[in-house]
């Protein structure tokens, strides 16, 4: 870390390179949570289409709460890319994804920006051991995945390359967690992180099963809504197979319906359930429960989906 490296919670100059719906996202974001914010972009019209999309979404950033200070008047528009990023004590990139162009533009920003300073990629699926190989000091270079739209979605994946330092990884997800985003720090890179793989794997099969005439687009978006979508806004699918087992948890979910991994449900070919992988299902799942028990786990659950089930009663009636 270098000594001009600010505290994560002393940073007040963002730069946004790339300002398309992911970039414009972060913009609206940052400057919700009362960052000033200098962005740049090489289209032409960007500075336009940022400003409404940063219109669209202060609503609905105003309806979640505005920090300190928070204004759209405190977004600046550098003239070039390194002059976006002159004074910046924090860089989110959001190019497109593109390898070459991921290369060229993150050894361009780390060239510009002052030492210290901490660069996050919003790839949606590159590794940053990839992305750094052209950057002269690829050790402050990290990967911040956002979810779109970032300004709303709080999920945010932290993980460096094999160049990137310790230091960077720890100083990005506790920026991000003072900038208001739920961080996941990945321990090692996997291509699309974690959430990318699982929504892929579910929009995998539902093409599969389309493509087979096996169910319809409607069918498949209803099993979701009104299925295991209403669970997982506070428990997610470990969780929610956990409580599958009843008061035995996980260990008797995986005793009792571990042979069905071999049934054809999907096609996406399952692992051996292996003692080790049954082991650390457990371990993680109890680890997740904090101390909970099954049964007040199942009292949140039920809580949690009445609630998200009249939320969504009432925007439905909204709309009627």
């Amino acid at each position: 870390m270098s000594e001009n490296t600010p505290s994560p919670t002393a940073v007040r100059r963002v730069a946004c390179v790339g300002a398309g719906v992911i970039g414009g996202g972060w913009v609206a974001h940052f400057l919700a949570r009362g960052y000033q914010v200098t962005a740049w972009d090489p289209a032409p019209d960007f500075e336009t289409k940022l400003a409404r999309l940063v219109d669209a979404a202060w609503p609905a950033l105003t309806e979640l709460g505005l920090a300190d200070g928070a204004s759209r008047d405190n977004l600046d528009i550098g003239a070039t890319l390194e002059d976006a990023v002159a004074a910046a004590e924090f860089v989110q990139e959001s190019a497109p994804e593109d390898l070459v162009l991921k290369r060229d533009l993150l050894a361009r920003i780390d060239a510009a920006t002052p030492a210290g300073v901490v660069v996050s990629s919003s790839t949606s699926g590159y590794g940053m051991t990839e992305m750094q190989v052209e950057c002269a000091t690829p050790q402050r270079l990290v990967v911040g995945h956002p979810f779109n739209p970032p300004y709303l979605i709080p999920l945010v994946e932290v993980v460096g390359g094999e160049r990137t330092e310790r230091w960077a990884v720890e100083w990005a997800a506790e920026f991000f967690e003072v900038a208001g985003k739920s961080v996941i720090t990945m321990d090692r890179e996997v291509p699309g992180f974690i959430a990318n793989r699982l929504q892929e794997a579910i929009w995998r099969e539902a093409l599969h099963m389309v493509a087979n005439g096996e169910a319809t687009p409607a069918q498949i978006d209803a099993s979701i809504t009104d299925g295991p979508g209403l669970r997982w806004p506070l428990l997610g699918p470990c969780l929610t197979f956990h409580l599958a087992g009843g008061e035995g948890g996980m260990a008797h979910m995986l005793d009792h319906f571990g042979p069905s991994l071999k049934s054809p449900w999907t096609r996406l070919e399952a692992p051996e359930l292996t003692d080790e992988l049954r082991d650390a299902m457990i371990e993680g799942c109890e680890q997740a429960a904090n101390g909970r028990s099954i049964a007040e786990l199942v009292a949140e659950r039920d809580r949690a989906v009445i609630a998200v089930m009249r939320a969504i009663d009432g925007v439905r009636k909204g709309k009627s």
